[in-house]
C-alpha cells in the first residue's frame, strides 16, 4: 500500500519540478536583449577615457568624488587580497588615474 502512494508522490514532485524548470527557461529566454549582452572584447593596449569610464562604471564627465567612490567600490570587489586578480586591480587603478587626469594614457615610459 505504501509503495503505490510513494510512487505517486515522486511522480507528482517530478511533474512540478519539470513544470517549474520549463517556466524558468521560458522566462530566461524572454528577457530583453540588453540584459543578456555584455561588453565584448578585452582591454585596449593604450587605455582611453572611454574605456576607463566603462571599467569604473561611470560616465566620462563624472565629478572627481564620484570617480573615487566608483574606484573604491570596484576595488573592493576585485582586490587581490580578497581573491581578485592583480591584473584587474592594476587596470582599475589605471582607469582611476586616467579619469582623474593623472596619467597621459600614452602607454610609454618616456
Amino acid at each position: 500500500m505504501e509503495t503505490p502512494f510513494m510512487t505517486g508522490v515522486v511522480v507528482a514532485a517530478a511533474a512540478y519540478a519539470g513544470r517549474y524548470g520549463i517556466q524558468a527557461w521560458q522566462a530566461f529566454k524572454a528577457r530583453p536583449a540588453g540584459m543578456r549582452k555584455f561588453y565584448e572584447g578585452g582591454f585596449h593596449a593604450i587605455m582611453n577615457k572611454r574605456e576607463a569610464a566603462r571599467i569604473l562604471g561611470v560616465r566620462t564627465t563624472t565629478p572627481t568624488d564620484k570617480i573615487k567612490e566608483a574606484h573604491r567600490r570596484v576595488m573592493i570587489a576585485n582586490h587581490p587580497d580578497a581573491g581578485g586578480s592583480n591584473y584587474l586591480a592594476s587596470k582599475i587603478n589605471e582607469a582611476k588615474d586616467m579619469m582623474l587626469g593623472k596619467s597621459k594614457g600614452s602607454g610609454s615610459a618616456f
